[in-house]
């Protein structure tokens, strides 16, 4: 990779490429207090190599990422930037661009985020959040659940 990192997210893009995004600098967990990352990379198997695309509106690390239906990626809460840690954003492979699309009812680091057979996402638990939240992509918001 570019950028040393780790607690970043991988996820499988259906053009066979992995997008790698935030998490914290460095090369072990072991630093004191790393800065967080909003850069992201792809990485192409097929020729193993590693490329950048755009950056994160907001540098985190713990946070989930899901390739939703459509081919995008959601990036959900984490842990880093103290200036908006409930922010969520989508990843567009065809742009290689992030956009802010709302923001979750509670910051959550360390949650799960798991797409449904309906294309909404569960956000549930994290760190001091023992919640759960729908995300729908066809109206980009979130809400409360059981």
């Amino acid at each position: 990779m570019a950028t040393a990192r780790y607690h970043h997210t991988a996820t499988l893009l259906p053009n066979g490429k992995v997008l790698i995004a935030g998490g914290f600098a460095g090369e072990t967990a072991c630093a004191l207090t790393p800065p967080p990352l909003s850069s992201a990379e792809l990485y192409d198997p097929a020729t193993g190599t590693f490329s950048p695309t755009g950056s994160m509106s907001f540098a985190r690390g713990h946070h989930v990422a899901t390739l939703l239906q459509d081919g995008t990626v959601l990036i959900v809460g984490g842990q880093g930037d103290i200036q908006n840690p409930v922010a969520a954003e989508i990843y567009d492979p065809a742009t290689g661009t992030f956009t802010v699309v709302g923001s979750l009812g509670t910051a959550r680091g360390r949650a799960t985020a798991t797409l449904l057979p309906d294309g909404e996402v569960l956000i549930a638990g994290g760190t001091s959040a023992p919640t759960a939240e729908l995300f729908d992509p066809t109206t980009r918001t979130f809400s409360a659940t059981g």
